[in-house]
């Protein structure tokens, strides 16, 4: 019989693959995430830490609840574990070294890969393993399934409805950057009045308002109103900053939209001015190239060897930071992109502004879903650890875990995220703010509304659904997308449900009933 605390050793190789599986999330899943932002050129991989840093953490506390519990005890048979929680406790070890290791194994090769199917096909392959066919739940696995494949569909089709309103409203018309001050608002507004819905309708920690019996009323009256005061804000303040910004190219600084309207008119000094100020400010500091414009070999190494063992730590850590994500080197990445419509540059401008918002919002909405992945397993080994029993439906997740999950996905985005971000961000369809925003509104709302229906859907296969819409209405049609590209993000999916839950049932049969010392 179990005592609490007994089985330590697995408890710790427990919490070293769940940070192992949320480096994965991070390198993956939340680099997928921002892509299409960074791709476009509206953030850069840093901002994009930055904002993962909060709103991924705010989606999983404000509305990750449902989803965790579903990732805890919503797909094995818990009860048959009872007279042995410590196998319970193996099975989730086990799931987490099969999903880390197919995760990290694809984010290796750039294959932007569910770890939504990754984590859910592990611990499917381990009960299995344990207790046969009759150990899952499939009711659960089966709804989990079909999400999977309506997930896509919907993103795109949402992503569709948004790109086409803008590209014929706005985007296609002589006079776009002046339709485009007009939309910006209400994007804005729509967007943080979606947001502030599910925040209240799906339930914040302790809220009376998640209760289905709450009138829907109240959730909605609160939304239109902060939409609509957002709506005005940018309206009087964002859109004069933006005009003032893009349009009449004032130096303006990012603080001044708080007061926009007090603001007099400011003369940008010409660029040429500050291009030759930096290089002469360069060539002060110290110029490492010869005569001929070669670099002087004995400098350069002298330069590389006074790199203290700090800075040579910082480099290897905040290496993913400065790869580049817009590469154009291929020609099919090229052609790809030779195909699409270019819009105008300024309206672009505006809805980089915007598309900050949005990516915010797809960040919020993927911690919302998709962070219980990794946590969700070392919860359950926590408690059972812990208590020595199997209630795990009735244990919160400890704060500790979800800080120990957060530092773990923000250090595999900043370390490894590029791979992904490489191929969403511009190899699949030529991305551009507008077509980012709506790929990002697109996958944000579709998440959402499935975390609220408790169906751990994938973000990867809702923002791949949404990239391959934006690609076939991009002008180009079928040449706009990279399909050779797109069929080895297909195969990949198809890979990991089986790849993870093999990995994870063969370690579990090979431990649990290889012969024992005694």
């Amino acid at each position: 019989m179990m005592e609490v605390h007994d089985y330590t050793f697995l408890f710790g190789i427990g919490l070293f693959f769940a940070f192992m599986d949320a480096y994965g999330i991070g390198a993956n899943d939340v680099a997928n995430a921002f892509a299409t932002s960074v791709g476009s050129g509206s953030i850069t991989l840093s901002q994009a830490l930055i904002i993962a840093c909060f709103c991924e953490f705010g989606g999983a506390f404000l509305l990750g609840a449902n989803t965790s519990e579903t990732i805890k005890s919503g797909i094995i048979d818990s009860k048959l574990y009872a007279a042995n929680p410590e196998i319970l406790m193996l099975t989730m070890v086990c799931s987490l070294i099969g999903s880390s290791t197919w995760v990290l194994f694809a984010t290796s090769r750039g294959w932007p890969v569910s770890t939504t199917h990754a984590i859910v096909g592990a611990i499917t392959g381990a009960g299995i393993s344990a207790f046969g066919v009759d150990g899952i739940q499939w009711s659960g696995i089966t709804k989990i399934v079909l999400s999977w494949v309506i997930s896509p569909l919907v993103a795109g089709l949402v992503c569709s409805i948004i790109f086409v309103f803008t590209k014929y409203v706005v985007l296609n018309h002589d006079d776009s950057f002046r339709r485009g001050l007009i939309a910006i608002p209400a994007y804005f507004g729509v967007a943080l009045m979606v947001d502030v819905f599910y925040i209240i309708f799906k339930g914040a920690p302790n809220s009376s308002l998640k209760d289905a019996s709450t009138n829907i009323g109240i959730p909605v009256g609160i939304a239109v109103g902060v939409g609509l005061i957002v709506f005005l804000w940018c309206f009087f303040f964002l859109r004069p900053f933006l005009r003032r910004k893009i349009q009449d190219n004032e130096d303006l600084r990012w603080f001044h939209v708080f007061y926009i309207p007090f603001v007099g008119k400011r003369e940008k000094a010409p660029i040429h001015e500050e291009e030759v100020s930096h290089n002469e400010k360069g060539i002060e500091a110290g110029d490492t190239t010869s005569a001929e414009g070669q670099a002087d070999p004995s400098l350069v190494k002298l330069e590389a060897g006074e790199k203290t063992l700090f800075q040579k730590i910082k480099s290897k850590v905040f290496y993913g930071l400065h790869q580049e994500i817009n590469t154009k080197q291929d020609e099919s990445t090229n052609t790809v992109h030779a195909n699409a419509i270019k819009f105008d540059s300024d309206t672009e401008r505006l809805f980089s502004a915007v598309q900050v918002i949005s990516a915010c919002f797809t960040s919020f909405a993927h911690g919302s879903n998709d962070v219980a992945n990794a946590i969700g397993p070392l919860a359950t080994i926590y408690y059972i650890w812990e208590n020595a029993n199997i209630d795990v439906k009735k244990a919160p997740v400890p704060l500790w875990i979800l800080a120990f999950g957060g530092v773990a996905i923000d250090l595999g985005l900043m370390t490894y995220g590029y791979h992904v971000m490489r191929t969403l961000g511009n190899k699949m369809t030529y991305m551009s703010p507008t077509r980012g925003f709506s790929a990002e509104m697109g996958t944000s709302i579709t998440i959402l509304t499935c975390s609220k229906l408790s169906l751990p859907v994938s973000s990867t296969h809702c923002i791949t659904g949404a990239t391959t819409a934006i690609g076939l209405l991009s002008g180009g049609g079928f040449k706009s997308l990279n399909w050779r590209l797109l069929l080895g993000v297909f195969v990949s999916w198809i890979l990991t449900l089986p790849a993870a839950g093999l990995t994870s049932g063969i370690i579990f049969a090979f431990v649990s009933r290889s012969p024992q010392l005694l």
